[in-house]
């Protein structure tokens, strides 16, 4: 899923502003591309599985996580093209088209403001 409208930028963004889907994501980026199943995600998140289910489903829809069925297990990956197109549509137009890494720091920041 590519992040190129608002509405799949506010999508990607909603399914992450929620406590345990923010754990649940950052927990399967942290494992890469192989992913985990989805009883090791409920047992590091201490979540019951039913509630783990109802969370993953939202990733996915929001194109923020992939599920794969190995047998009986459903593994759960990170979508990291869709992560780095949020990050990319939110920093699409960042410091006024000059480079990020050039734009000096605003003076009030620099201090702790």
């Amino acid at each position: 899923m590519s992040i190129s409208t608002s509405e799949a930028a506010i999508a990607a963004l909603s399914a992450l502003a929620q406590e345990h889907r923010l754990a649940a994501f950052r927990l399967l980026v942290e494992a890469g591309p192989e992913g985990l199943p989805a009883g090791t995600v409920a047992d590091r998140l201490g979540m019951p599985p039913s509630s783990l289910s109802f969370h993953l489903a939202h990733l996915e829809r929001a194109g923020l996580v992939a599920k794969t069925r190995l047998g009986r297990t459903l593994i759960y990956s990170a979508r990291f093209a869709t992560a780095r197109g949020l990050a990319d549509y939110l920093l699409e137009n960042c410091c006024g088209g000059r480079s990020c890494a050039d734009a000096a720091v605003p003076e009030r920041l620099a201090k702790g403001a």
